[in-house]
C-alpha cells in the first residue's frame, strides 16, 4: 500500500495545477483576424489569451446581442470551484497518507475518484448550461440579427468540446493544461486503487 499511497498523494496534488493553468480554452478564428481571438477559462475566472482578446470578443458579441464575458464576481462558480478543488486535493492527500500507513482500505482511493468524477460531470454540465445561455440569450435589439431557416434566432453557443463553424468564425473548444493535469491526476488515483487492491490480495493469499 505504500506505493499506492504515494501515487494517490501525487495524483491529488496535480489538481492544484488548476490554480496556475487554465482548465479550458476557446479560440475563435476568422479571415479578418489573422491571429485568432481566444479566452482561457480558469477555475477563478476568464482571461484573454492575448491582452485585448476579451475586449475584442465583447465588441463582436455586442453586434449580435450576446452578453459580455462575465467577470469573476459575476459567476458563483469562480468562488466555489477553487474551494472544491482545494478540498478534494487535501482530501486525496489525507487518504493517500492514511493508505501509506495502511490505516484505510484501498477502496477509499476509488471512492475519491468516483466523487471527483461526479463533481467533474456536474462542473461540465454547469459549464455547458452557461455556454447555452451565453450563446442563446440574445438582446432582441441587437444590431445584427441572424435567424435559422425556420425563422428562430440563431444560437451562437460555442461547442462544449471540439470544433464548430459559427457564421464565418472557426471555433475550437478544448481542455487546456489545467484540464489535462486534472485528468492525469484522476487517472493516477485509479492506478493507486489498482496497486492497493493488488497489495491487499497478496496479503490475503499469504
Amino acid at each position: 500500500m505504500k506505493t499506492a499511497g504515494i501515487i494517490m498523494i501525487i495524483g491529488s496534488l496535480l489538481l492544484l495545477g488548476l490554480f496556475k493553468y487554465p482548465l479550458w480554452n476557446i479560440m475563435l478564428g476568422a479571415p479578418q483576424y489573422p491571429d485568432p481571438l481566444g479566452m482561457d477559462i480558469y477555475i477563478t475566472g476568464i482571461q484573454g489569451v492575448d491582452e485585448f482578446d476579451l475586449q475584442n470578443i465583447d465588441g463582436l458579441n455586442h453586434y449580435i446581442g450576446m452578453k459580455t464575458i462575465p467577470k469573476p464576481e459575476e459567476m458563483w462558480e469562480f468562488s466555489v470551484f477553487p474551494k472544491v478543488i482545494l478540498g478534494m486535493s487535501i482530501l486525496g492527500v489525507v487518504i493517500g497518507i492514511l493508505g501509506f500507513f495502511n490505516k484505510v482500505s484501498y477502496k477509499f482511493f476509488l471512492g475519491w475518484f468516483i466523487l471527483m468524477t461526479a463533481l467533474g460531470v456536474a462542473g461540465m454540465y454547469d459549464f455547458n448550461n452557461w455556454l447555452i445561455d451565453y450563446g442563446s440569450n440574445l438582446d432582441p435589439n441587437a444590431i445584427i440579427k441572424v435567424t435559422n431557416p425556420d425563422g428562430t434566432p440563431m444560437s451562437y453557443k460555442p461547442p462544449l468540446i471540439g470544433y464548430q463553424k459559427l457564421l464565418n468564425f472557426d471555433v475550437d473548444s478544448w481542455p487546456h493544461i489545467g484540464g489535462y493535469l486534472m485528468f492525469v491526476g484522476m487517472s493516477l488515483t485509479l492506478v493507486a486503487f489498482w496497486l492497493g487492491r493488488r497489495a491487499s490480495l497478496k496479503r490475503t493469499t499469504q
